[in-house]
C-alpha cells in the first residue's frame, strides 16, 4: 500500500518552514515531529513515537535522519518507509563534540545570531544558493525563532548520539537516500555508505544543492519523495 501519513523530521535549529514546499507538494498525510524538546536522541524518538499514527512513513534531513535510525531502532514495524536526506549514520568524533560545546558556550553568551549568520552561506547552501535573500531569511528566521536552549538541547543530544552504521543493515522497508552534491556538513559519500548498507535503497545526489535539499532543490525532493511513497510499504519487499 502506498503511505497515508509522512512523519517529518526537521534539521537541527529547523521547523516546518523547512518542509513547507513538501507539505505543500505531497498528496499525504503531512506530520512534523518536534525535535526540540529534549536532550536526547532516544528520549526525543520515544516523544514522537508517543503521539505519531501506529503505522507512517518517516523522512528526516540531518538531525532528523538521525532521529530516524532511532525511531528504527526503537518501532521498525510501525515504519512503512524511509527516506534520509543530507544525513550522518556515525557518531560524533572527539573533535566535534568539543566543537559543539564551543558553540553552546558561544550561543549561550548572547552570540546565536552570529553564529548562524557566518555559518550559513559556507557551511550549508551550494554555491548557486548562496546569494537567495528569501531562503538565506528563512533558514536563519528558524534558528532564531528556536533560540538559545533550543541549540544547547540538540547539540547535547547530537555529540551524545549512537553510531547507526549497524543499524542501516536492518532497514528492510522501500528507502530513499538523497543528499546534495555541494553538502559538505553530510557529504555524498556518507550516502553512497547509507545507500550501500539498506538493501534496495535508492540514492539520489542533486546537482546544485548544498545541505538543505527540501528547501534548495524542493522540485526534485517532492519527485523522490512521491515516487518513494507510492511504492507498497510491506518490509522486505522493494
Amino acid at each position: 500500500m502506498p503511505a497515508e501519513n509522512l512523519l517529518l523530521l526537521p534539521g537541527m535549529m529547523c521547523d516546518e518552514r523547512m518542509w513547507r514546499r513538501q507539505i505543500e507538494a505531497l498528496d499525504v498525510n503531512c506530520l512534523v515531529a518536534d525535535l526540540q524538546s529534549h536532550d536526547n536522541i532516544p528520549d526525543m524518538s520515544a516523544a514522537i513515537l508517543d503521539t505519531a499514527p501506529d503505522s507512517f512513513a518517516a523522512a528526516g534531513l540531518s538531525m532528523g535522519g538521525i532521529v530516524a535510525f532511532e525511531l528504527w531502532r526503537q518501532a521498525p514495524q510501525r515504519i512503512t518507509h524511509l527516506a534520509l536526506l543530507d544525513t550522518n549514520p556515525h557518531a560524533d568524533t572527539p573533535d566535534k563534540r568539543t566543537m559543539r560545546m564551543d558553540q553552546v558556550r558561544q550561543v549561550l553568551s548572547g552570540q546565536l545570531k552570529k553564529l548562524a549568520t557566518e555559518s550559513l552561506k559556507p557551511a550549508y547552501l551550494a554555491k548557486a544558493n548562496r546569494d537567495d535573500q528569501e531562503l538565506l531569511d528563512e533558514i536563519l528566521a528558524m534558528a532564531l525563532d528556536a533560540g538559545e536552549d533550543v541549540f544547547e538541547r540538540q547539540s547535547l543530544a547530537l555529540k551524545d548520539r549512537a553510531d547507526s552504521v549497524a543499524t542501516l543493515d536492518t532497514i528492510d522497508c522501500p528507502t530513499t537516500v538523497i543528499c546534495g552534491a555541494e553538502d559538505h556538513i553530510c557529504p555524498p559519500a556518507y550516502h553512497q555508505l547509507i545507500a550501500q548498507r539498506i538493501p534496495g535503497a535508492h540514492l539520489v545526489v542533486i546537482e546544485n544543492s548544498g545541505h538543505l535539499a527540501t528547501m534548495e532543490q524542493p522540485d526534485i525532493v517532492n519527485q523522490e519523495l512521491q515516487r518513494l511513497l507510492r511504492h507498497g510499504g510491506s518490509h522486505a519487499d522493494q
